[in-house]
């Protein structure tokens, strides 16, 4: 059956909760989209307040090529945290600004179905060999009726980045992994990775520097030159195989700017940085 709206799968990341012009702007870009017509599945990490948490626990956060190792003890501070400090708020944001958000995490409905990820090789640590990750897991499903069923009634799910097993156990999940897995799911017209830095920069402290379009092999030479680093090349890679599985269109780009998402969504150029094939 044709989509008779387009879908736009949002990713937000929680440094995004910290800023609240970043959030006003949030909220204004997807009430943008969601008055044009498009609907809106929105799914967010929570890195920083993930890590506030740990460190009030006595806990040190631990990542490795910008993803989290998951202790068992850090698992029950990533469920505090994200399920509940960070939907809570970005749920009643969107609703304070007039939008049918409804928040819940992946473990609800079996949302998303996971398995704990082996060691695995991390791009540009090689050397330190096959890396466990803890608790983390690799999705196995998404759950598309229930999602199909929430749009239908013009709601915008806002979810969590957790998923469970079939026995029942949670899993943290790298939040870049499960919005391109929602997005090949639901064959998105649009995946949107929304950061406060808003694109990928040859010089972080040069705007003009901004880089419009980065296909994969300029994906991988500027990740070995350490220009995409940290948090930014999970993000990367994931967007470059979600091209693909069907999603027609990915950008890493800022909700602060008026008109962004809108701007990216017509291909105008004028915003963040688009990944292409």
């Amino acid at each position: 059956m044709q989509k008779s709206q387009p879908v736009a799968v949002i990713k937000v990341g929680g440094d995004v909760l910290l800023d609240p012009q970043e959030l006003t702007g949030l909220c204004s870009n997807i009430a943008d989209l969601f008055n044009n017509n498009w609907q809106i599945v929105v799914l967010h990490g929570g890195g920083p307040q993930v890590n506030a948490l740990q460190q009030l626990h006595g806990l040190t956060p631990n990542k490795i090529g910008g993803r989290r190792i998951t202790s068992s003890e850090d698992l029950v501070v990533v469920k505090q945290a994200i399920a509940g400090e960070v939907n809570v708020n970005l749920t009643s944001a969107l609703l304070g600004a007039g939008l049918p958000a409804f928040g819940f995490h992946g473990a609800s409905g079996h949302l998303i179905g996971a398995t704990k990820r082996p060691p695995t090789l991390v791009s540009g640590h090689e050397d330190q060999g096959p890396i466990d990750f803890g608790e983390v897991g690799d999705i196995t499903q998404v759950n598309v009726s229930l999602l199909n069923g929430l749009l239908t009634q013009n709601i915008i799910p806002v979810i969590a980045t957790l998923g469970v097993s079939d026995t029942g156990k949670i899993f943290n999940i790298n939040a870049d992994t499960t919005v391109t897995k929602i997005a090949e799911a639901l064959d998105a017209d649009l995946l949107l990775l929304t950061t406060a830095i808003g694109a990928v920069f040859e010089d972080l402290h040069k705007p003009e520097t901004r880089i419009q379009t980065v296909n994969p092999s300029q994906a991988h030479e500027l990740i070995a030159k350490g220009i995409i680093q940290g948090g930014m090349i999970p993000k990367v890679e994931e967007a470059l195989a979600s091209l693909k599985h069907g999603v027609k269109s990915i950008a890493i780009v800022s909700g602060r700017q008026p008109g962004a998402f809108i701007a990216v969504a017509e291909g105008t150029g004028e915003f963040g940085t688009k990944i292409i094939n």
